[in-house]
């Protein structure tokens, strides 16, 4: 999660609103998403909500799934705070499983309730709760999925069917009252948590995890570290030794290796779209638990290591792994400024490549400010979760970079005079494409929308 302003930027249809950025908006629409864009202006004008909480455009309509504090169907407890990253999972006979991150600290409202063989650390008040829904998105359940985590921010699935939950911080035992270290990636089974327990990956680093990314041809996990001061994060990729191995092969080690490009240091010094690195280095990790020293801080040679500001989105298409440095501030140490790269690297050519550079030069107010979580929407284009201050929308990008609001959050959690609306996050798709499944942070409450999906 971030505070910094930062926006959608896209070239072509999208300078009818007033937006640009460089680079080709089609990279970002891979595989079967690339079939189909929707047409000027998304999907029309939002309606408000008599309700007060979630303005659609004309034609969808909302449910609400699950809201902070009121009681788990499971009686394990109340519903956590602050609703954070998400995936969709296909069930029996039709259902959905929806595993649901909790990016709790110490002070969070509501914790994720403790439950015997699914807590990792008694005093950590972060993990995931996981949700079971019908095919008219009725819950049938919801539980606790992994607890006594902490800052769990965003993942990303696995080929087999599991959610990776990574913690943001690298707090040791003993630091906020934790009773163990923390900063891992854990596994968790939405259908049957009990299966994959608490148990961190330990051999896929100790550091701030952001998200994953699974090469689902060889099993390789690309991984982002999410850091705001310097040294910035890295970027790195987990060679499992069961690689595909299925629910808990992860568990089985494997070697952790930071990314390195030759002659470049800071990420944010490239600024030239299609800009092209074809001798890219992957360096073992010298401490992957970071038992001395954060991982960021560690002597990786003659050759150095390459950083960036705030890495954090990461999504695999097109035989590519995909990762987003959200910003970067030289007032903040960076060796360069935007509001935002998107990155390819393609495996088996070796190959870095720049794909988008968000800003700087862009009026911040269009179409929104600091978007956080993407997914690919079933019919085409990208669903985008705002995350910043002011109004909060879900923006929808087509493939021509056409902008639209898909929706806007009207529970105002300030006051009258001092409005305030809680950021969007998780947003991801039913496995059948009919229902947008995302989070509002605060108050965490969970929606599903329907409609007509073009």
């Amino acid at each position: 999660m971030s505070a910094t302003r930062r926006q959608i930027l896209a070239r072509s249809g999208a300078t009818a609103a007033g937006i640009v950025f460089s680079g080709a908006v089609s990279e970002l629409f891979t595989g079967t998403a690339a079939a189909h864009t929707m047409g000027r202006g998304g999907y029309g004008p939002l309606v408000t909500d008599p309700n007060g909480l979630l303005d659609l455009p004309k034609g969808f309509r909302y449910k609400v799934l699950s809201r902070e504090g009121d009681p788990l169907r499971s009686g394990e407890g109340r519903v956590p705070s602050n609703h954070d990253g998400m995936a969709a999972f296909a069930g029996k006979r039709g259902r959905v499983h929806l595993v649901r991150n909790h990016e709790n600290r110490v002070t969070a409202r509501i914790g994720v309730p403790t439950v015997e063989g699914l807590t990792y650390d008694p005093m950590g008040k972060g993990g995931c709760t996981a949700l079971e829904l019908d095919g008219r998105d009725n819950v049938l359940g919801e539980r606790v999925a992994i607890a006594g985590t902490a800052v769990n921010c965003a993942g990303g699935p696995t080929p087999w069917g599991t959610w990776l939950t990574c913690e943001e911080t690298e707090d040791r035992a003993g630091t906020n009252g934790y009773t163990k270290d923390h900063g891992f990636i854990f596994e968790v089974d939405g259908a049957d948590p009990r299966r994959t327990g608490a148990v961190p990956l330990t051999a896929m680093g100790r550091f701030q995890h952001e998200a994953v990314a699974i090469d689902p041809g060889t099993g390789v996990v690309y991984e982002t570290e999410d850091a705001f001061d310097k040294p910035f994060g890295l970027f790195y990729r987990f060679l499992p030794e069961k690689p595909r191995g299925g629910a808990g092969s992860l568990r089985a080690g494997g070697a952790l290796e930071a990314m390195r490009v030759p002659g470049v240091p800071d990420l944010s010094t490239v600024m030239e779209t299609g800009a092209t690195f074809d001798r890219i280095e992957w360096v073992p990790v010298p401490d992957p638990l970071a038992e001395e020293t954060p991982i960021r801080f560690q002597d990786f040679g003659a050759g150095g290591i390459t950083h960036a500001q705030k890495l954090e989105g990461c999504y695999w298409g097109d035989r590519a792994v995909y990762f987003v440095s959200s910003f970067a501030h030289s007032s903040a140490g960076s060796a360069g400024d935007h509001y935002g790269q998107v990155w390819k690297y393609e495996p088996q050519r070796r190959r870095l490549t720049l794909v988008i550079v968000f800003g700087p030069d862009t009026d911040i107010q269009l179409p929104g400010e600091s978007p956080d979580n993407i997914c690919l929407a079933p019919g085409g284009g990208l669903m985008v979760c705002e995350d910043g201050g002011g109004a909060q929308h879900v923006f929808g990008v087509t493939r021509r970079g056409e902008v639209y609001a898909m929706a806007r959050g009207a529970n105002n959690v300030g006051t009258p005079e001092d409005p305030e609306w809680g950021e969007f996050a998780g947003v991801t798709f039913s496995p059948d494409g009919a229902t947008m499944y995302v989070n509002c942070y605060n108050p965490g409450t969970t929606f599903a929308v329907t409609g007509p999906w073009r």
